[in-house]
């Protein structure tokens, strides 16, 4: 039976690790089992467990403190990354063979190791050769996302990612909590970035354009980009259910999660059985 996996990737601070955190809690909810595989070098912390750590095979700091290499933090991670695509053994050791895994990897934010770095797409790759169904998930920040110049940045990168990678993929805007909160015009402005007219968009950029290459190079993006609907984007809440559900539900369709399933008897609690004696002694007392 096949395995599934989610690659959340997207920009630092774009909101992965939280993502990874609401997600467990709610598969936990539907009784479905989530792991979680850390793959960034760099992090500091997370609240949720994980599976696997790649801290625990290379750490960026020990990279940056070694006298005979001299990286900075961002050459580190690279090396760091390109360390662990040749030890791919250590992933599989960790993963280990169970059927029906569904597995989210915590990628690292560096948009190098999607655009012209090779990294990624081996651990794809490999991913397939271990019956993985992957789905490429690429977060961006509502917040980062409320001008026409950012947006069709954040859809590039996103492209970018979809182009190498050559899996499906879901964009998610995450934050939306955030803003819904602290910035509700802000918030209302988002929206039309989810589904936008991106004809709209070029009237909104190239005003601000002086010059006319520029105006040209961007029309033809946003009209690549409106034309063939390549890139569009899920709003991600993480305090409204409904909302996470959606996303999970493009995801798993993306990856044909549940078609190889069988039927599971929904996870009983102690107070549920307690419940459950409670009415199986108060039938015998009727039927006496």
């Amino acid at each position: 039976m096949p395995r599934y996996a989610q690659l959340v990737m997207g920009p630092a601070g774009s909101g992965k690790s939280t993502y990874c955190s609401t997600m467990v809690q709610h598969c936990e909810t539907l009784n479905r089992s989530v792991q979680v595989v850390n793959l960034d070098p760099a992090a500091e912390y997370f609240d949720y467990p994980v599976m696997a750590d790649i801290r625990e095979l290379i750490e960026v700091d020990d990279v940056m403190e070694d006298a005979s290499l001299r990286f900075g933090p961002n050459g580190g991670l690279v090396y760091c990354m390109e360390y662990f695509a040749n030890n791919f053994d250590w992933l599989e050791s960790c993963l280990g063979h169970t059927e029906d895994d569904y597995i989210l990897f915590d990628c690292p934010g560096q948009i190098e190791l999607y655009t012209h770095l090779p990294v990624m797409k081996y651990l794809v790759e490999q991913l397939q050769q271990w019956e993985f169904r992957v789905c490429g998930v690429f977060l961006v920040d509502s917040q980062f996302m409320v001008e026409s110049f950012k947006f069709i940045s954040g859809v590039m990168a996103a492209l970018s990612a979809m182009v190498s990678l050559e899996i499906p993929q879901c964009n998610i805007m995450t934050k939306m909590d955030l803003l819904s909160k602290k910035a509700k015009k802000i918030a209302l402005a988002c929206y039309r970035f989810l589904d936008p007219d991106m004809y709209s968009m070029i009237e909104d950029s190239t005003g601000k354009l002086r010059s006319k290459k520029f105006k040209k190079l961007t029309k033809a993006i946003c009209e690549l980009i409106d034309d063939y609907s390549i890139v569009r984007f899920l709003p991600f809440d993480r305090s409204d259910e409904e909302c996470i559900n959606i996303v999970l539900q493009h995801i798993d369709f993306a990856i044909q999660y549940g078609e190889d399933l069988e039927f599971k008897e929904p996870r009983e609690t102690e107070e549920d059985k307690s419940q459950n004696f409670d009415e199986f002694f108060q039938d015998r007392a009727d039927e006496q």
